[in-house]
This record gives C-alpha cells, structure tokens and sequence, in this order.
C-alpha cells in the first residue's frame, strides 16, 4: 500500500480529483449568488381586474352620472411589491369631484396607497360624468293592469286602492323634470275575487322609458277589488203548517222581494229564483215580522242582502161566495171533444175563505176553475175539479169532482 501511495501517478491523480471538487465547488457558489441577485431585480407586471371607483362629492345635494363601478389597474414594478400589492387590494381608486360645479366634465381617475416604485395604469384614464342637483319630488303612483283581457269570465277590476298612493321621487333634476308617469303593475290572469298584491313602483318619462331615480318607498300594497258576475232573483217562501182557525193571511210582503247573487258566470245563470226559506204558518198569531237569512245557492260565492225582512199581516177569516163560475177543460187533444154530465152546465158555485181585505179585491177574471184532461181518453171520466186564484184564499166547492164524457171529433 505504502509503495503505492508514493507512485508518481498516485499523487497525479489525487491532485487531479481535488482540483475538480474545488473548481465544481466555487461555480455551485457563483450560480447561487447571481440567482439571488437576479431574483432581487426582477421587473413584473400585472393587472387588477375590477377595482371599484370611489366618487367624492356632496352626495346629499348633488347627483352624479357616468362614473364606472369599477375599473382595471395595471402594476408595473419589482415583482417582490407588485404581487403583494395586487394580492391584498387595499389600495383606492377615486375621483375628486367636490369642487367642480353642476354641468359635464372630463376628469382623471387617480389613486392612493400603491407604493411609489410601481408604475400604475388606469384603464380608463379618465372619464366623463355629469353633476346635477338632487331634488326630491311627490308623486300619485297609477296602477297599470296586465294580462286584464285574461281574467276569469264576467269578472271585471274596480278602482284599484294604493297604499300609500303617494310616493316621493329622488334623484338629478333634469331626471326629475322628465317624470310623466309613476306606476305600479297587477297581473289580473285567472283572478275571480278581490285580490291584494305587492307591487314595484317604477318611473317612467312620457316615451315610456324607464328613469334610473330612486322611489320612497319603492314597493307599494295595492288591493283591487273585483266585480263579479251577478244577476237578480226573487225569493220563493215557502210555507208550511197552518194558521188557527180562524185567522186568514191577508198580506206577506217580503222586503226586499229580490236579491243580488254573485259567482262564476255559468253556474248563476241557471238560477232563476231562491228556494228554502220557509215560514210556518202554525206559529202566527197576529201581524208578525219575520228577519231571515237567505239561502246561498250551490255554486252561488255570496248573495246581497244576506238576509231579508218578511211582514206578515192576518186578519179575521171570511167568506165570499161566487155563483156560476165556469169550469174550463185543459189537455184536450184537439181530435177530442168533452161533455160535461155533472154539472150539466159546467160552472160551479164556489166560495173563498181569506182576510175581507182579500176577498173584496176578488174579480171572477181572477177566479180559474179547471179540469186536467191531457191523460184520459175516451169514455167517461170523474175527474177532480182544481181552482187557482188569488194568494192567501181557500177554497170550498160543492163537490169535488165533475163528470164528463170524451168523445171523437167527427
């Protein structure tokens, strides 16, 4: 090992690796140095995408158009200042509008808290705005309706009512002086009854644009009420039981005698009167005044008056007797004749039963007695005899049928 390490090539060798290891060594440490440097003075540029613009001006008395909500910045500078700065975002761009007077005007966009050894780009330089005084200014909202030719059939819209009816309108003065209308919207489609809604208020000029003004307050209730369709009927009473013997109706009024039902325009128009409100004769014992309520029909939303008045006026019962009344056959086919055989003559005495007030007022063109026929055929026939007359009369005949005989025509 010793005769070796004491050759001549040994030592050659060995100097030779050494001298490699420290020529590889300071180039490492060069390399590094002039990275570091060149990493220290690198230049970078970048941009920042919507900043918002600061506007500073009398804000209560002036109104100020054509600023841009935001804008773009670009950062030119060391790179080690530019990526913090465009990372972080706290640095302001504004225009300083405070000491210019009302009209247009051409202004630069600046800004603050950006490092002096960036170079900044504001992308628009620039801008044009207009300074107007800001006015104030009342006014009637108006309702406009939509989809009005689509509401439920037969239902029409009333005088919409707007809470409140009156707003105030903010904004630049030359804006304000072009307001012509102001104006909520209700959309009517399927509406069938009184509907209430929130609405917006927009402003608009008298070409119907749109105005860009601030509206105190900007949403308003409106109730609007609907007409439905309608119709009026009278009331049928019906009565049940009878009155003491001896008392007689001699006048029920009904007030009033007709009244106003509302609902969908198909179902009311088959109703031609209002049933079900009954009166029991057997309770009367003198004049009487009856309130009840009325009916609502199937199909019927609300009927006017809910409810109604009956009078019911009673008085002693008499009697009138009416001699030779005529007794008319009804339902004859026209190929057949009748004979009357009992009474021979056909007319009957009758009598009537009612108040005297009633009876009095009796013509015998009021008085129809009669045979129904329009089931028989020929032969002979007792048939019952009917009478109709006037309201609130009873009737006693001599007998209750009569007799014919049907015959062929020849």
């Amino acid at each position: 090992m010793d005769k070796w390490m004491n050759s001549p090539w040994f030592i050659r060798i060995f100097s030779l690796l050494l001298a490699l290891m420290i020529y590889v060594s300071v180039n490492i440490e060069t390399q590094s140095n002039s990275t570091s440097r060149n990493t220290v003075g690198q230049t970078d540029v970048e941009t920042v995408t919507d900043v918002p613009v600061v506007a500073y001006y009398d804000q209560e008395n002036l109104v100020v158009s054509g600023i841009p909500q935001s804008v773009n910045v670009m950062l030119e500078g060391p790179k080690s200042i530019v990526t913090p700065t465009k990372l972080q975002r706290d640095f302001e761009v504004y225009v300083d509008l405070s000491k210019l007077p009302i009209g247009k005007h051409t202004v630069p966009l600046k800004y603050r808290n950006i490092s002096e050894k960036l170079r900044v780009t504001i992308d628009p330089a620039t801008i044009t705005v207009t300074i107007d005084e800001r006015v104030s200014k009342d006014f009637s909202v108006e309702v406009d309706f939509i989809n009005k030719s689509q509401i439920a059939d037969g239902y029409s819209p009333e005088q919409p009512i707007v809470k409140p009816n009156i707003v105030k309108v903010t904004g630049a003065k030359t804006l304000i002086d072009k307001v012509a209308l102001v104006k909520a919207r209700v959309d009517l489609k399927g509406v069938e009854e009184t509907t209430e809604r929130e609405s917006k208020v927009t402003v608009y000029d008298k070409e119907g644009n749109v105005l860009p003004l601030d509206v105190e307050p900007s949403i308003v209730d409106i109730t609007v009420p609907i007409k439905s369709p309608s119709k009026t009927v009278p009331l049928k009473i019906d009565r049940k039981g009878t009155l003491r013997e001896g008392l007689s109706i001699s006048k029920m009024e009904v007030i009033p005698s007709e009244v106003t039902i509302f609902g969908q325009k198909a179902k009311i128009d088959d109703i031609e009167f209002i049933s079900g409100i009954e009166v029991d004769l057997s309770d009367i014992t003198g004049n009487t005044t009856l309130q009840v309520d009325v009916p609502v029909p199937k199909g019927v939303k609300a009927v006017d008056p809910a409810k109604v008045t009956i009078l019911i006026e009673v008085e002693q019962e008499k009697e009138r007797t009416f001699g030779q009344v005529p007794i008319e056959v009804i339902g004859l086919n026209d190929a057949y004749k009748a004979e009357f055989i009992d009474p021979a003559d056909g007319n009957i005495a009758l009598t009537a039963l009612g108040a005297q007030s009633v009876l009095n007022a009796i013509q015998l063109k009021d008085i129809e007695v009669y045979l129904n026929v329009s089931e028989l055929g020929i032969g002979e026939h007792d048939v019952p005899i009917e009478v109709n007359g006037p309201q609130n009369v009873r009737w006693r005949l001599p007998q209750k049928e009569a007799t014919i005989r049907i015959t062929r025509n020849e």
